[in-house]
């Protein structure tokens, strides 16, 4: 998947003190007798992510330390729901999945809305490389947008492998599709007009409407949701389209002749948060240190090509399903992180250009 929005809010009080200092003198592994009647309520993408990391992550550490994990499905970035928990001291939840954009806005200024993990030292944690990780949250997926296009359209000749194919019309005709939305669609035009990955950021609005106004007459379907991609997909309704990469994937496994192009792909991060205040930080800490294990995180590519943040997760996955990872170094390498801060502070306004621009 792509940044996801909504909901983001202004910070509230973080009331960390002993408890955060108690959770990080805690053993790596809570006994079961420590733990009785422990519960920990973790906010997840929901679908196979859910069965996905209850299989992996909560039914494992229930076992391990007798500590239940329960899962709660949130669709969209619960910022809000964030805000309002921790300002009312009443947490429905204890920790959540969240991307990089929701840190940040639950963490500025002087008011966090999510505890520091402190889990720095810890040697698994440790071993998570920097770019996936941050103060208040460790990273534990990548999520990436690629060019995905269907291969018999393309039967004959040849099939687009960058931006700037895509946004070729002359040279690689075909129905295409477009996300209805600036994130991502920004930095793909960018990238097809020329700008090198490491000079799209902070983004020229007024180059990438210019490339984006040379193909908006030959875009057949602006797209919503994933699932709508996935269909067009799999009817062969469109013959390119820009996507999160768990799109295609799935396609393909349902036998859709779909490829996909790694060059140039567009990548984000959801990290581990532990919502500050909540009684069971230290239960929250002894989770994310269990879920950061190279070889459980390894696991999840028996459910779907998992962006795994554990570089030695590789070492346990076979390397044809490692090739498909996000994650996988072939890939990352060929990426472009997704600058968080800038999509913060410029969201309102490439948001209303765009939708001006669809208007137009």
């Amino acid at each position: 998947m792509s940044i996801r929005q909504s909901g983001w809010s202004r910070r509230t009080l973080l009331k960390a003190g002993a408890v955060g200092a108690s959770a990080l003198a805690m053993p790596a592994i809570w006994s079961p007798a420590r733990a009785q009647n422990k519960r920990i309520v973790v906010r997840d993408d929901g679908g196979i992510y859910t069965k996905a990391y209850g299989e992996v992550f909560y039914k494992p550490f229930t076992a391990a330390t007798g500590i239940e994990v329960v899962g709660v499905q949130a669709n969209a970035e619960p910022t809000a729901q964030i805000r309002s928990m921790v300002e009312a001291k009443s947490y429905t939840w204890d920790m959540a999945k969240i991307s990089q954009p929701a840190i940040l806005m639950l963490t500025g200024g002087d008011k966090p809305l999510l505890e520091k993990h402190g889990l720095e030292a810890d040697p698994a944690v440790a071993s998570i490389p920097k770019q996936y990780m941050s103060e208040y949250g460790v990273g534990t997926n990548v999520y990436t947008t690629v060019l995905a296009y269907r291969t018999d359209a393309f039967k004959g000749r040849k099939a687009p492998t960058s931006w700037k194919d895509f946004y070729d019309v002359a040279n690689f005709p075909g129905r295409r599709a477009l996300r209805k939305h600036p994130f991502d669609t920004i930095e793909q035009a960018l990238m097809a007009d020329g700008v090198p990955t490491a000079e799209v950021y902070p983004c020229d609005l007024d180059r990438a409407f210019k490339a984006l106004d040379r193909i908006k007459k030959d875009i057949s379907v602006f797209w919503t949701s994933g699932a709508q991609v996935e269909q067009m997909l799999l009817s062969g309704e469109v013959d390119m389209v820009p996507t999160w990469v768990s799109r295609p994937q799935a396609a393909i496994a349902a036998g859709a002749p779909v490829g996909i192009v790694w060059d140039q792909n567009i990548w984000g991060l959801d990290s581990w948060s532990i919502l500050a205040g909540t009684p069971n930080a230290d239960a929250c800490r002894q989770f994310i240190k269990f879920a950061s294990d190279p070889k459980r995180q390894a696991e999840l590519v028996k459910f779907f090509p998992a962006g795994v943040t554990q570089p030695d997760a590789f070492k346990h996955i076979d390397a044809k399903i490692a090739a498909d990872c996000p994650t996988f170094p072939a890939n990352i390498e060929k990426g472009l992180h997704i600058d968080a801060d800038y999509w913060l502070k410029n969201q309102q306004k490439g948001l209303e250009r765009y939708n001006a621009w669809l208007l137009s």
